[in-house]
């Protein structure tokens, strides 16, 4: 079964395909929108870089299929903490200083094509000074997506996705006696669809990038007898779902740049989950279970 998610224009239909098994169940990676960054000439009445987040944002929260942190208004939400514990504000209104979520996968953007034209088709149909002229217009988004691992800045892909659409209208002209007047009649501009196609591309490529890399969270507490893990109903875990531990070791970091290289894993069992909680779940070992602590890697199986 599929999903079909139509754009349309007088001239063109687009469609774009998700497949319904994708969407439905199964773990949401947690991934975030950075700001666009805008490398066309174009510089209109809107700021382009943050309005394509902003879009891209919505498409991958309604897509269903991740988990999404807000990261365009992150300053907000810890301007409004500390004002909340400026002492400025009661009590029990006041908004609890906490840790921001992480996202597994930060999702960059550069749009690198933004670009319309129209045209006149022909005279039209013309009465004395009259003409009623038939007009086209066109545009093309162009994007360039990045994902990047948020743990070790490594990008994992990159992708360039586009967005095209056209459109028709009538325009009016009248000439009497050297007196001239002209109007375009009303037009549905392709632009926004355009983007919302680039954009609607966009999601789906990056579903299947990210279909091809296991969900990975952190142990948040070794009770002993069980594993806290930060993985709960919101990020679509399941009692049942199991997943591989990894103990992390000693950090490698390149002597000269000072990037990090990542950390030694040792794989160190197999944990099974048995109560789910909206942020977390407990995890169980099946089989035999080495040395865990907080901060140590659970990597869906």
């Amino acid at each position: 079964m599929f999903r079909v998610r139509a754009h349309e224009s007088d001239l063109l239909l687009l469609l774009v395909v998700i497949p319904l098994e994708s969407v439905a169940g199964g773990l949401r990676k947690v991934v975030a929108a950075s700001r666009f960054e805008n490398r066309t000439s174009y510089r209109g009445q809107i700021a382009i870089n943050d309005a394509m987040a902003d879009q891209l944002t919505d498409a991958l929260i309604q897509s269903g299929q991740f988990t999404v942190v807000e990261r365009q208004t992150v300053r907000d939400v810890l301007g409004e903490q500390d004002f909340a514990n400026s002492g400025r504000v009661a009590k029990a209104q006041t908004a609890r200083t906490g840790k921001i979520v992480a996202a597994q996968i930060l999702i960059k953007g550069t749009v690198t094509e933004y670009s319309g034209s129209s045209s006149k088709q022909g005279e039209g149909f013309r009465i004395g000074g009259i003409q009623l002229n038939n007009k086209s217009s066109e545009a093309h988004v162009g994007l360039m997506i990045r994902l990047i691992d948020s743990s070790s800045g490594e990008v994992l892909d990159s992708q360039r996705v586009e967005g095209k659409a056209k459109s028709k209208g009538k325009g009016f002209s009248a000439n009497f006696g050297g007196l001239g007047y002209s109007k375009s009649g009303a037009q549905s501009t392709p632009m926004g669809k355009a983007t919302q196609v680039a954009i609607d591309n966009a999601v789906q490529a990056i579903a299947d990038r990210l279909a091809k890399i296991p969900f990975q969270t952190r142990v948040i507490k070794n009770t002993g007898s069980d594993l806290v893990i930060a993985a709960g109903a919101k990020v679509g875990a399941q009692i049942g779902d199991q997943f591989t531990v990894y103990s992390l070791g000693e950090e490698f970091v390149d002597p000269y740049t000072g990037e990090s290289l990542g950390s030694e894993e040792t794989e160190v069992g197999v944990v099974k989950i048995t109560q789910v909680k909206e942020k977390y779940s407990r995890a169980a070992a099946v089989g035999s279970l080495g040395s865990v602590e907080t901060g140590d890697i659970v990597r869906q199986r």
